[in-house]
């Protein structure tokens, strides 16, 4: 019962905190893409105090963080570390699936903050797209993060990556930083979450340039480094 309850209060507080914060954006936008950053930003730290206060969720960081400009490819098993990596990593490019654009002044506001767009489609359109956007960030020496496996996945599950990953990390031509992560744990995509400590683990930095199946295999075993029993190659698709 304490449980549920912390998780309404949780809810209470974050989702009403949210709104002016969303709406804060049509003020800060004139100034520039860095007052929206900054600004984005206190989203993101409102949902580490709600958390960390209220449900009694802290974070320990494995590994380095390396200065530079990177594609951070990480695990996804919550809507927690979608926030938190933007703290951690100094706000880096977001990539979403292109409906959440659409969501009323949400999908202006990230596309202010900076953001990719990815179709669930393979179209030639959308691969241009996607190569055009991953230039555009490189070239303004944007970090972009990225959840390969395209949405929250239970602790202990180790899916191959989605399609797209391949097209990104061709897009992007940058280093990979893996992340593997536990958040799960604590915060279930179904059900209450519990106090605990998420870790975040900053893998060893992947070249650009390999071959697809080395880059996918790669990517896929670091982040899933925390999974006790995890299969020694990325199962097909």
């Amino acid at each position: 019962m304490i449980a549920w309850l912390r998780m309404l209060l949780y809810r209470c507080v974050f989702y009403a905190g949210s709104v002016p914060i969303v709406v804060g954006i049509a003020f800060v936008a004139p100034f520039g893409q860095r007052a929206v950053i900054r600004h984005a930003h206190l989203w993101a730290k409102l949902n580490r105090w709600c958390t960390r206060v209220i449900l009694g969720i802290t974070t320990q960081i494995e590994g380095e963080v390396p200065p530079g400009q990177y594609l951070f490819v990480s695990k996804h098993q919550s809507m927690f570390e979608t926030t938190e990596l933007q703290l951690m990593l100094g706000g880096p490019a977001m990539v979403l699936k292109r409906e959440l654009r659409r969501i009323p002044m949400w999908g202006w506001a990230t596309e202010l903050y900076g953001s990719m767009s990815v179709d669930r489609d393979a179209s030639a359109k959308a691969l241009r797209r996607l190569m055009s956007e991953g230039a555009a960030l490189r070239a303004q020496g944007r970090s972009v993060v990225v959840y390969p496996e395209g949405t929250r996945v239970p602790p202990g599950e180790t899916p191959p990556l989605r399609s797209g990953f391949a097209g990104l990390y061709k897009a992007v031509g940058l280093p990979v930083i893996p992340i593997a992560l536990d958040s799960g744990r604590v915060l279930p995509k179904k059900g209450v979450a519990r106090p605990g400590v998420v870790t975040f683990h900053f893998g060893e930095p992947i070249p650009a340039g390999l071959p697809r199946r080395e880059a996918e295999q790669r990517v896929w075993a670091a982040i899933n480094a925390l999974e006790p029993d995890r299969p020694e190659t990325m199962p097909a698709a």
